[in-house]
């Protein structure tokens, strides 16, 4: 994951971290959920792990790594799977990656009233406006957030739109993980 542009801030590192590691993998992939752990007390704390993922001989001081969790149930809806997680104290944040169709906002007044919830991902996957996009969403026990968006159709790591507030309901079901 060398190739991850340098960002301002650690947890914005992550993000485009994770969105490097998903494009590898490819397109059509499940949800993939990570821990975000302080790389400096990884490395302190366990360090046969830290030297199982290459972090033995990093310089730098400070940073989050992600390690990347046991795979999500896919007969599950995902906010009922975030629902039942609960974080050991080591773990500084989470992040998860998930790919979904969206629509444009002006495609919103053009939504068939009455349709369940297969119906409306029926019509959506439709539409002709329809975008792919995976999104990366990272979130921190201090109340950090970070995004990254990446469009099928422009599936290059200069493409990749990052941004605190760009899916606010997904950061808010992880930041829920944390809460007592």
């Amino acid at each position: 994951m060398s190739n991850t542009p340098m960002a301002a801030n650690p947890l914005t590192r992550a993000v485009l971290e994770i969105d490097e590691y998903a494009s590898g993998l490819g397109w059509d992939q499940p949800a993939r959920l990570f821990a975000l752990v302080d790389t400096a007390r990884l490395r302190t704390q366990e360090p046969a792990l830290a030297a199982q993922l290459g972090l033995e001989d990093e310089q730098e001081t400070s940073g989050l790594t992600p390690i990347e969790q046991d795979e999500i149930p896919s007969g599950r809806p995902l906010d009922e799977f975030l629902a039942t997680i609960a974080w050991p104290d080591a773990v500084a944040g989470c992040a998860l990656t998930v790919e979904r169709l969206m629509l444009p906002p002006s495609a919103e007044a053009q939504v068939p009233q009455g349709l369940n919830e297969a119906k409306l991902a029926e019509w959506v996957a439709a539409h002709p406006e329809r975008q792919e996009v995976r999104m990366t969403v990272a979130v921190l026990r201090d109340g950090a957030r970070e995004s990254a968006l990446r469009l099928r159709e422009k599936d290059s790591s200069t493409e990749v739109l990052t941004g605190s507030s760009l899916v606010p309901g997904l950061a808010d079901a992880l930041a829920a993980t944390f809460e007592d």
